[in-house]
């Protein structure tokens, strides 16, 4: 099954870089192109393609805005939105993330780097490394989004408490095998607990499920208690 990709940039000579890469592979293809986020959302809804490589500072219309544009609407829901940036932990990023976007990529990423990134996000994946999650949710993730309110916590009392459990440990950027370490089960085990989570609490991918465990309360930044240590 081929992947289709929509790519989000206005430097030319990147795009087409990233076109005849992207088009070299057999799984994988180059369904349109937008210099700007007015004309990343109109392709967006044209072609619904699996996967947006989205730059965040365009002229006019910028990546965010389109980000938040094509998350929030649900005839787009399987098309997944991969940030281009070259500040990864940069507050437009978290900015991002919150709007629905499912990781993102450094502009210094090797052409193999990009291939496995579009396909990770592709298959549901969250393209956050552990690090990076906890750099995030330091800075940007767990403090207050101006103007929303969590209003979670009925999602979030749908939840097991194993399913809680794994949610606070998938916020703290451990992958599955970790997590299975930590609790000495299969990572099959972890993977059922976050597709369970991700399905009761409406998330896309990891990305969201973690962004949804801060900014409800679930999980907490580093200093501060999670709700899984204040129920020990």
């Amino acid at each position: 099954m081929t992947t289709s990709v929509l790519l989000a940039d206005d430097q030319t000579l990147l795009r087409a870089t990233f076109r005849i890469l992207i088009d070299s592979c057999e799984d994988l293809a180059v369904v349109g192109e937008a210099t700007n986020g007015t004309e990343a959302v109109e392709l967006a809804r044209t072609h619904r393609p699996d996967i947006v490589l989205m730059d965040i500072r365009m002229p006019g219309s910028d990546g965010l805005a389109a980000t938040e544009e094509i998350c929030a609407d649900p005839d787009l829901r399987g098309t997944r939105v991969l940030i281009l940036t070259t500040f990864q932990t940069d507050e437009h990023v978290a900015r991002a993330l919150r709007a629905g976007a499912s990781g993102f990529l450094g502009k210094d990423v090797s052409a193999d780097g990009l291939l496995d990134g579009i396909r990770t996000v592709a298959a549901g994946d969250a393209l956050l490394s552990g690090t990076a999650t906890r750099s995030l949710i330091g800075r940007f993730l767990a403090a207050p989004d101006p103007g929303v309110e969590p209003a979670l916590s009925d999602d979030i009392a749908t939840l097991t408490a194993r399913e809680r459990e794994v949610t606070v440990l998938v916020a703290d950027g451990k992958s599955d095998t970790e997590i299975a370490e930590e609790l000495f089960v299969s990572p099959l085990t972890v993977r059922t607990h976050v597709q369970r989570a991700k399905m009761k609490l409406g998330a896309r991918d990891r990305a969201q499920l973690v962004v949804i465990a801060y900014r409800s309360g679930l999980a907490r930044a580093p200093g501060q208690q999670s709700a899984r240590s204040l129920e020990r």
